[in-house]
């Protein structure tokens, strides 16, 4: 399944974060101060960062989980990137690449919370969650405007939208099912969907604004 969650309205402005606080965080966006990452509003008129996976439908087994990390840094004083997805079970390499302290501190409503210090020239701390939840928000207890999120899901079908707006999950079987997107200021919006052997779907998803 392949396609694009578009973004209908006024393309709205995004706020500068007053990082005054901390001398590090300022210098690192000495050129270009940094705006939020809540909304952000691709060129062609699509959305970064939204979470896109399959809700229901798929049959009842253990897929398969990842070797392969994936990686949260901390950078400039901004979680990159701003969400992502793992699943259940994944490791999440969390890295701390500023020269100042962080603390991390995912918020989950089903799995275990944790609330760890990351220094400078720290080592990467890994992380997994035992359950799916869509979606649990990150928070740095130091920098109140560090904010990121993570979709942790039972299987592998699942996508996050970057600076095109477009999504990709393959190697669903055949079979009806819903598909959701998930956006961090405009909820979720689901899909039903039918996909064949071998076929090829697409299937839009748009927020308004």
């Amino acid at each position: 399944i392949t396609g694009k969650v578009s973004f209908d309205g006024t393309k709205p402005t995004s706020k500068t974060i007053d990082m005054s606080a901390n001398p590090v965080c300022m210098r690192a966006h000495a050129s270009a101060p940094q705006k939020t990452e809540d909304v952000v509003v691709n060129d062609n008129g699509t959305l970064k960062y939204a979470f896109v996976w399959i809700k229901s439908g798929l049959p009842d087994k253990n897929w398969q989980t990842p070797s392969t990390p994936v990686t949260l840094d901390q950078v400039g004083c901004m979680y990159k990137p701003h969400v992502i997805g793992v699943m259940a079970g994944q490791q999440i390499d969390i890295k701390n690449s500023d020269p100042t302290n962080h603390n991390i501190h995912p918020q989950p409503q089903t799995n275990q919370e944790w609330n760890e210090s990351q220094p400078p020239g720290a080592g990467d701390k890994m992380q997994s969650f035992a359950r799916q939840e869509v979606m649990i928000p990150v928070k740095c207890n130091i920098h109140s405007w560090m904010r990121s999120y993570i979709g942790v899901i039972s299987h592998p079908f699942f996508a996050v939208t970057g600076d095109d707006g477009t999504f990709s999950i393959k190697g669903l079987p055949p079979g009806t099912y819903v598909i959701e997107a998930w956006h961090e200021k405009y909820g979720t919006s689901d899909q039903t969907i039918t996909v064949g052997a071998k076929d090829s779907k697409t299937q839009d998803f748009s927020f308004k604004g």
